[in-house]
């Protein structure tokens, strides 16, 4: 990979931006590996975390990809966009729990990463800004995986003024999940990683399933969809697993 560091400790894949030197901002080539990253984790894998080299998480939009982008006609620009899409879509559809670990900014493309992301922790003095509009853009493919994050009342400001917000602002809203300090980052990110491991692998995937699921539902088919989702659930081999562990006050075999 040219612009990803990829190291496996056990079941836990950590995944680093490593393009310091432009802040790790996006490029055709930073799309492209994410996107295989995601979409072809290593067998095992039950947690990825992903992080950024450098004192910046991820600052948007490489300057000479924007610089590219401006001599692209309109159906360039939509294959462009596409990439994106997919690159966001492969994060939030990954079988596994992501969790993001900022520090530093997360702006335009950065924060739709965050958003993407199951779990966001931030360290204490990171700034993040949907910053599209200071550039006459809009935040249009992130703003399907933001709003679910962060709701309409919150990108109605934000999406709008183009404005910076640091972590305060961010957990209010739902961006991210909790503050630690600098220091404490990522042993904070492992510790969450360690709570998922304590967890059936396939429970933990199946629930990732039934959120987007369910989502996207009417009430009534919600619950009939549900009730035939937890039937299958409770026969399968790590359900009847976990209750035997529970009830023999033992731990389960994943854990």
């Amino acid at each position: 990979m040219d612009t990803l560091n990829i190291a496996a400790r056990g079941p836990v894949v950590q995944i680093r931006l490593s393009r310091p030197e432009v802040r790790n901002a996006f490029n055709e080539t930073l799309i492209m590996e994410l996107t295989q990253v995601f979409t072809s984790l290593p067998a095992g894998t039950r947690v990825a975390v992903l992080t950024g080299e450098g004192p910046v998480f991820c600052a948007g939009a490489d300057v000479a990809w924007m610089k590219k982008s401006r001599e692209y006609t309109e159906a360039q620009n939509a294959q462009d966009a596409a990439s994106m899409a997919a690159m966001l879509r492969a994060i939030d559809e990954c079988p596994v729990p992501v969790i993001a670990g900022v520090a530093g900014a997360a702006l335009g493309g950065g924060a739709g990463l965050v958003a993407a992301c199951d779990i966001a922790i931030a360290a204490e003095g990171s700034q993040f800004g949907f910053t599209e509009a200071r550039l006459g853009l809009i935040p249009a493919v992130i703003s399907t995986f933001v709003l679910p994050k962060i709701g309409m009342r919150s990108a109605r400001r934000y999406f709008l003024t183009g404005e910076r917000f640091g972590t305060p602002a961010a957990l209010a809203m739902g961006l991210v999940h909790e503050v630690a300090a600098p220091d404490a980052l990522e042993a904070r990110v492992g510790s969450i990683a360690g709570e998922i491991l304590q967890c059936g692998p396939a429970a933990v995937t199946a629930a990732k399933l039934l959120l987007r699921q369910v989502a996207g539902m009417a009430r009534g088919e919600a619950i009939e969809h549900t009730i035939r989702t937890i039937a299958r659930i409770r026969v399968s081999p790590e359900a009847q697993e976990g209750l035997g562990a529970f009830l023999e006050k033992r731990k389960p075999g994943w854990a």
